[in-house]
């Protein structure tokens, strides 16, 4: 079967930023603090929880977001708190999927989309626009390709996944699925999951480095570059952003790692 390879090029910035990140979590020592402090693996995964629901306009605040994972009740609106409790469950599901399966990824957008959307879990029947005010930005593919398009996607993923570097393979991956929009609600929730899940299974701390968080932070620059790579017809530009997002991260974890175990050594 002929697979179409998605549009980008490997630039020397990709190659520098992957191996910049790649000695950073090659030190060990800065993620033991993960095996000893499940707290700390905790908060980072609620921190992604609530940093990727808020870019999706959910209204809840970490605190929030903490109590309702933790069982307590909480104001707020009813789709904004079960848009919550499905993200976690989606996130501790991370384990247990194949990053490289089409069907594990609809079982886990129809576990993030549970009791919110009718069509949960099934790629969308009808077509698809992203909209600044009243001026279409973006129209997706026909829902009649939304299939193939992804089927490709996939094939390509599992033939070149020994070959292509995880950091790269997973941002090309978002990229993609997000130009695709393959279902009626939750692609953006369902691409930073799946992206964390392809790195979770290649290098488990990627679980607990909440990435969103920084995706969160740089909201104007995500939009900006899958705007900018539509219209150039390649990835190259959101790779290279999410590359230097995920470094960030990388940066944060640590920090937080030496952290933990000063406060450690210190009690």
């Amino acid at each position: 079967m002929e697979i179409n390879y998605p549009p980008y090029t490997i630039t020397d910035k990709m190659l520098n930023l992957a191996t910049k990140i790649m000695e950073k979590i090659g030190e060990a020592n800065y993620f033991e603090s993960f095996n000893r402090f499940p707290e700390l693996r905790r908060k980072t995964r609620i921190k992604s929880i609530h940093s990727s629901l808020a870019i999706e306009n959910n209204q809840l605040s970490l605190f929030q977001v903490e109590a309702v994972i933790n069982g307590k009740s909480v104001i707020g609106e009813q789709k904004d708190i079960q848009e919550v409790k499905n993200a976690y469950k989606a996130y501790e599901e991370i384990d247990n999927v194949n990053p490289y399966s089409v069907e594990d990824l609809k079982k886990i957008q129809g576990i993030l989309t549970f009791a919110i959307q009718d069509d949960s879990g099934k790629f969308r029947n009808h077509g698809e626009a992203v909209y600044d005010g009243d001026v279409q930005i973006f129209m997706a593919p026909s829902h009649t390709m939304v299939p193939t398009l992804m089927d490709n996607l996939f094939n390509w993923m599992n033939k070149v996944k020994e070959e292509v570097n995880p950091l790269i393979l997973s941002s090309i991956f978002h990229y993609e699925f997000v130009f695709i929009h393959p279902f009626s609600d939750g692609n953006g929730r369902t691409a930073r999951l799946w992206q964390t899940a392809i790195l979770a299974h290649w290098k488990e701390l990627f679980k607990y480095i909440p990435i969103e968080s920084i995706i969160k932070k740089r909201q104007e620059e995500y939009y900006t570059a899958i705007q900018n790579c539509n219209n150039v017809g390649n990835s190259n530009e959101f790779i290279e952003f999410m590359l230097k997002v995920i470094d960030e991260a990388v940066d944060g974890m640590i920090l937080a790692s030496n952290q933990n175990t000063t406060q450690e050594t210190t009690q």
